[in-house]
C-alpha cells in the first residue's frame, strides 16, 4: 500500500539554532533531503515565545500529520499480523501502542529530548523528559519523515522503532491500566472501579470475553480479550481513554 504526500508543500524557512542535525540523522538512520523539515520537528511551541521570527515553525503541524500516519501504519501492521483478532482487540492494541507513555518511551530510547528547541522556562521545568512533549516530538518526527521520505521509509522507521517490539510494548501498557485507573478513581471520586463480565462467546479453545468497568452503575469502558484478566485490562484502558 502506497500513500504519498502532496507534491505541493509549503516551503519551510531555513533556520539555525545551534543543534547538529547530522546527529539526529545518525540516531534515526535517515538522511533528510529537506533539513528544515527535520529541525521543524524539534521546535516546541514554547521556543517561539523567545524567538518571534520563528512564529510559524512550531512542530504541532507535523505532530498532527504524524499522528495520522502512525495510526495508519500501526493499524495495517496489526490487521496483517493478527488475522484472527476481532475489531475490539485490534483497537485496544493500537491504543496501547500509540498512547503517550509508549511513544515517550520510544522517544527516550532515540534520545529525541536532547535535540528539542525549548524556552528557558520549559527547559528549567524538565521539558526534555516530559512524556507528553516527547510523545509529540516522536509524532512530529514521523510526520517530517513522511513528507521528506514518503510512505515506505516512514513505515520502516515505525517498524524499527516500535513495531519490532510491539508485544513487549503492548504488554507493558496493558499491565498498568487497572492500577492507573484505580489511582485516578481514588483520587477523584474516593471509590474503586468494579469489573463485570458482559458476555463471552466462541469455542472453548478460542474463547473471547467482554468485560465492563463501572463506577457504581455507570459504565466507564469495555474491553475484550482471550481471558477475563486481559479483557479487564483492556476495559481499564478504554475507560482511561474515555476519561
Amino acid at each position: 500500500m502506497r500513500i504519498q504526500p502532496t507534491k505541493k508543500l509549503r516551503k519551510t524557512q531555513e533556520i539555525s539554532t545551534g543543534f547538529n542535525l547530522s546527529n539526529v540523522e545518525k540516531q534515526i538512520s535517515i538522511i533528510f533531503n529537506n533539513k528544515s523539515l527535520l529541525e521543524n520537528a524539534f521546535i516546541h511551541r514554547s521556543y517561539l515565545n523567545e524567538h518571534k521570527k520563528f512564529k510559524e515553525l512550531s512542530n504541532e503541524r507535523l505532530e498532527f500529520l504524524g499522528d495520522s500516519v502512525l495510526s495508519i501504519v500501526v493499524s495495517l501492521f496489526l490487521y496483517n499480523n493478527l488475522p484472527d483478532s476481532p475489531e475490539g482487540e485490534l483497537t485496544q492494541l493500537r491504543a496501547s501502542l500509540v498512547r503517550t507513555e509508549t511513544l515517550a518511551k520510544i522517544a527516550q530510547q532515540l534520545s529525541l529530548g536532547k535535540y528539542l528547541h525549548l524556552s528557558k522556562g520549559e527547559e528549567d521545568s524538565g521539558g526534555r523528559s516530559n512524556n507528553s512533549t516527547l510523545a509529540d516530538t516522536y509524532e512530529a518526527l514521523v510526520g517530517a519523515i513522511y513528507l521528506d521520505q514518503k510512505f515506505d521509509i516512514t513505515d520502516k522507521f515505525i517498524e524499527t522503532t516500535m513495531l519490532k517490539d510491539w508485544k513487549t510494548l503492548t504488554k507493558s501498557a496493558v499491565s498498568d491500566n487497572k492500577s492507573k485507573l484505580q489511582e485516578i478513581m481514588q483520587k477523584k471520586h474516593k471509590v474503586s472501579p468494579t469489573y463485570k463480565l458482559i458476555k463471552s462467546w466462541g469455542p472453548d479453545h478460542a474463547r473471547q470475553f467482554q468485560i465492563g468497568v463501572y463506577m457504581a452503575e455507570k459504565l466507564l469502558g469495555t474491553g475484550t480479550g482471550k481471558n477475563k484478566q486481559q479483557a479487564a485490562q483492556n476495559a481499564a484502558q478504554n475507560a482511561l481513554s474515555n476519561i
